[in-house]
Parts: structure tokens; C-alpha cells; sequence
């Protein structure tokens, strides 16, 4: 959603770096590049001007003036005021203390309500609440029922004593009114502690929507009236919200289709113009892309340093613990990472949702995001099909997989065999990673055992001393052993008595040490 505003603003701010001290004209450059940003991303010019005003005025002051990286506080003041005009801090949803919490949702007809919905509902369930649905759009064509389909995915129960209207032409039957007043009562007797109510749409605002979306207001007396606006509208977002806010006084703002391709100006504007937080972000046509709204972590996904405490949460709520934990102890016990264990380890990954997704979380996603909108999700499926194509000794024992078990592979999971040998050289080379690992080691940090660079891995062994090699001859072999345990005796005498941290008294005993068999000669005992 927010990729032109994200390159846009990264590209800004690589013309800092570098720079000691910044003078007026640097600031008034940068300012001027994010105006344009802000505008070319559809925000409202009143916010852009308000934004861009405070942003300079706070980068001509003393913060940046006397900072020891003038350029990171300017991106620290940008984050911080998108994080204001986003709506400043985490906004969740307010329970009532008796009885049933009603949520009402409103919104153009468009907007994604009714799909929102079962999404909402879903995210509460996970939540530890028990939703019911109440179906008040009765004038949509087939609204009621798309209700009922999105409610059954999302495995909560929908109330819809009235089918509504069918056709274009048909004229909607039941009163909107009634069956929310009905709705929330068959909460109360079927203990139900959240009812959300959706309500009727229309392709633009007029005063019959309005009217009706305040008389259901009325009769229900909401805890909490979402406005669900469409992420791609545009400027027009900001005409809308006003509308409606106006009309039904809604408490917060959802986000509907934020995974789109559009500029994304909306999701900047209607909360600094409503004073109204967003609460909810719709990502995706799945009812688990549905996610609490955090202004600063979308702040952060803006300016490209990523979101990586939303990656963690979704880690956190997919991750199966108990194979966690089993591969825990596989890896203490230096177990060797096999196939199987690969496959598992696959398929937490795709627990977790979109790979795209996750990635774009990570801090720098943009500069890789071309190869990223590449990615191919169905490589995951074949990864699987190869290795699912395996024999379970094959798992265990990838080494055994010779020409015609290739071949035979790759016709067993439908890909061609340069992929199989592909995939078992990835492997190879992951399983050489976790012995490294679990003997102590990571490949490429210096120092540590495992691992190249001074005082460790193959550029230690090469500087080494070289052995001198035995002689083919056994007498000479013999001697020469006999003068390598004299050499090493004379040594060990002529090592002086004490430790490092001062004299110890009398004779000192080896076996004190709890020493291997045959290590006191050594020490010239």
C-alpha cells in the first residue's frame, strides 16, 4: 500500500547521510521532498501542510541542531509525527462492563463491511469472546447471505430472521431497525458478550443511508460505531469520514483493503482530519488477514525499518511450541537435522501466512522488494511435494539418494531432477550450519570455534604449524617418538612451580585434577 511514499521518503533521507551539521536549505530540501511524497501519496493537502510545518519547525530547533547525527534525528522526528497523525498511540476496542458489547459498522456500499465483519468476528473469538452476527443489510442484493457464508468461515453464529433483498428489482422486506433491536436481545439469551451489527451501504452518501444508520444507532446504543472506508479511496476519503461523522458519530475507523496497490493517502488522512483513531487493518481476502492497528509500527513499515514486532506476534500466535521444544532438544543433543525435520519446519513457516508478507516486515524490505514481489509462494508446495516424494529412510538419510532415486523423486513430486539436486545441496548445506551450531559455533563470526577468522574455522588450520610427518622407517619411527616424550618431559620440568595467581605451597598432585589416563607425563609426573 504505502510502497511509492516508502521509496519516496527512503530516497529523501539517503541525502542526509554523510552530512556533520545541516543548514536551513538542507532542511527546507527535505521538507519540500516529503510535501511532494505526501502529495503524490493522495494525503490531504490540510494534513500535509500541518505535517510538513511541524516537521521543519522541529528540524530548525535545538533537537537536530545539537545532535551528534543530525540526519537520524531528522528520520526520528518524521517517525514521531507519523506516528501523531496516525492517531498516536494503540486505540483497542472498549467492552462494555454489563451485558453485551455492540459494535456497529458502517460504511459505503464497497467498503468491505460485511467481509470486515467475519473478520472482526474471528479476531474477538481468537480473543477469547464469544460474537454473534446480526444481519441489517437488507437491501443489497444477497448481503444477508454472503453474511451468513463469511460468519460460517469464520465459525461464529449469524442472527438473519429477514433474507433481504435478492434482486435489484426486489424490494427489501424487514425493518433494519427491528432486527438489530432483535439481535442484540438473542445475544443477551444466548450469552453472547459481542454483537456486531452490519449495517446497509449505499454508492455514495445520502440522507436516506444516514437516517437509518442513526435510527439503528439509536435503538441499539453502540459501544463502539466503526466507519469502515475503503484504503484505496483517495482524497475523497477524507469528504466521506466527515460525512459520517457527521451523521452517525462513529468512534473509530477500520481500514479495509490495505494490501492493495493504491497510494494509500486515506490511511494518513482521516484520523488527523476526524480526530478519530484507526483501530483495524483489513490485509488480505482471508478472514485471518485482519490485524490491530498500531500507528507506530505502521509508521516504522512506512519508513522502511520494518515491523518486526507484528512478525514476532504472528510467530508467537501460529508456532507450534511442543515441536519447538522438540527441536530444542534435538539441537542440545547434536542430533543430525534431517528431511523430516526440514519438512516441519516448513510447515510452521507457512502457519505463519504470506512469506511475501513476513518479509516485507523486515527492516530494509524495500530494497529487495522487486526480488520479493518475484517470490513464487507455490515454491514452498514443491519444496514439500520433493520432499514428501522421499522414502522416510531417504529423509533420514539423504546421502543414500543416488542418480535413479533423483529421477525417481522428481517424478514422484512432478519437477524436473536439477530442482531435487537443488534442493538436497540446500540441505547439505543447512545440516553442516546446525552441527557447526550445535557444536558451539556460527560459520563467519570470528574467534568462536566453528567459525572462520582468527582463532577459529579453515583460515586458523591453514596458518597452523604443520606436523612434522613419521617416518615410513618403524626404527626411525620409534625414535623419533622417543625424542618427542623426551622433548615434551623437559618441557613440563622446566615449567615453573605456582599458579598464575601467586605460589602454591608443596608438591601439587594431578590426580587432584581428575586428569584423562596417561595425561600426568605431561606434566612431568
Amino acid at each position: 500500500m504505502f510502497n511509492s511514499l516508502s521509496d519516496r521518503l527512503t530516497a529523501t533521507f539517503k541525502n542526509l547521510r554523510g552530512k556533520g551539521r545541516l543548514t536551513e536549505a538542507d532542511v527546507d530540501a527535505t521538507v519540500r521532498e516529503i510535501r511532494r511524497a505526501l502529495l503524490d501519496a493522495d494525503v490531504a493537502v490540510p494534513v500535509v501542510r500541518e505535517f510538513t510545518g511541524r516537521v521543519r519547525e522541529r528540524a530548525l530547533g535545538a533537537e537536530v541542531s545539537g545532535a551528534l547525527n543530525p540526519s537520524q534525528q531528522i528520520v526520528k522526528i518524521v517517525n514521531e509525527e507519523l506516528v501523531e497523525i496516525l492517531g498516536g498511540e494503540t486505540r483497542r476496542i472498549r467492552l462494555a462492563k454489563n451485558g453485551p458489547t455492540i459494535i456497529m459498522l458502517a460504511g459505503l456500499q464497497g467498503a468491505g463491511k460485511t467481509t470486515l465483519a467475519g473478520k472482526l468476528s474471528k479476531w474477538l473469538k481468537s480473543q477469547g469472546h464469544s460474537p454473534i452476527l446480526v444481519a441489517c443489510d437488507l437491501q443489497r442484493p444477497n448481503a444477508v447471505t454472503q453474511l451468513q457464508v463469511v460468519g460460517k468461515r469464520a465459525g461464529v453464529p449469524v442472527f438473519a430472521p429477514h433474507p433481504g433483498a435478492t434482486s435489484e428489482l426486489e424490494h427489501p422486506a424487514g425493518d433494519p431497525v427491528a432486527v438489530a433491536r432483535a439481535g442484540v436481545e438473542e445475544a443477551r439469551q444466548k450469552l453472547h458478550d459481542v454483537v456486531i451489527v452490519d449495517t446497509a451501504g449505499r454508492l455514495g452518501v445520502d440522507a436516506e443511508m444516514m437516517e437509518q444508520a442513526r435510527q439503528i444507532r439509536k435503538a441499539i446504543v453502540p459501544n463502539e460505531v466503526l466507519f469502515v472506508i475503503d484504503a484505496m479511496i483517495g482524497q475523497d476519503a477524507v469528504n466521506t469520514a466527515m460525512a459520517f461523522d457527521e451523521g452517525v458519530n462513529f468512534t473509530g475507523v477500520v481500514l479495509s483493503k490495505l494490501d492493495g496497490d493504491a497510494r494509500g493517502g486515506a490511511a494518513l488522512s482521516v484520523a488527523s482530519v476526524t480526530g478519530k483513531p484507526v483501530m483495524f487493518a483489513s490485509t488480505g481476502e482471508g478472514v485471518d488477514d485482519f490485524e490491530l492497528f498500531h500507528p507506530d509500527r505502521m509508521a516504522s513499515r512506512i519508513l522502511d525499518m520494518g515491523d518486526v514486532l507484528t512478525l514476532i506476534e504472528q510467530a508467537e500466535k501460529s508456532w507450534d511450541k511442543d515441536e519447538a521444544a522438540r527441536m530444542a532438544k534435538k539441537f542440545a543433543d547434536q542430533e543430525d537435522f534431517t528431511l523430516d525435520d526440514f519438512l516441519a519446519q516448513m510447515q510452521q513457516i507457512r502457519n505463519m501466512g504470506s512469506m511475501k508478507k513476513m518479509l516485507m516486515m523486515m527492516p530494509g524490505a524495500q530494497n529487495i522488494r522487486q526480488q520479493l514481489e518475484q517470490f513464487d509462494e507455490r515454491e514452498i508446495d514443491r519444496v514439500e511435494a520433493i520432499v514428501r516424494s522421499m522414502t522416510p529412510h531417504e529423509r533420514v538419510a539423504p546421502k543414500i539418494i543416488n542418480g535413479s532415486r533423483r529421477a525417481r523423486i522428481a517424478r514422484g513430486s512432478g519437477v524436473h531432477v536439477s530442482e531435487v539436486n537443488g534442493l538436497l545441496e540446500r540441505f547439505a548445506q543447512a545440516q553442516k550450519m546446525m552441527k557447526k551450531m550445535a557444536q558451539g559455533g556460527m560459520p563467519g563470526m570470528p574467534g568462536m570455534p566453528g567459525m572462520g577468522g582468527p582463532g577459529g574455522g579453515k583460515k586458523a588450520v591453514k596458518n597452523a604449524p604443520k606436523k612434522k610427518a613419521r617416518s615410513g622407517n618403524p626404527a626411525k619411527a620409534a625414535q623419533e617418538l622417543r625424542e618427542a616424550e623426551a622433548r615434551r618431559a623437559g618441557a613440563a620440568k622446566a615449567l615453573p612451580t605456582g599458579a598464575a595467581f601467586g605460589q602454591q605451597s608443596g608438591d601439587f598432585d594431578p590426580s587432584q585434577l581428575n586428569l584423562p589416563k596417561g595425561f600426568d607425563k605431561f606434566l612431568g609426573k
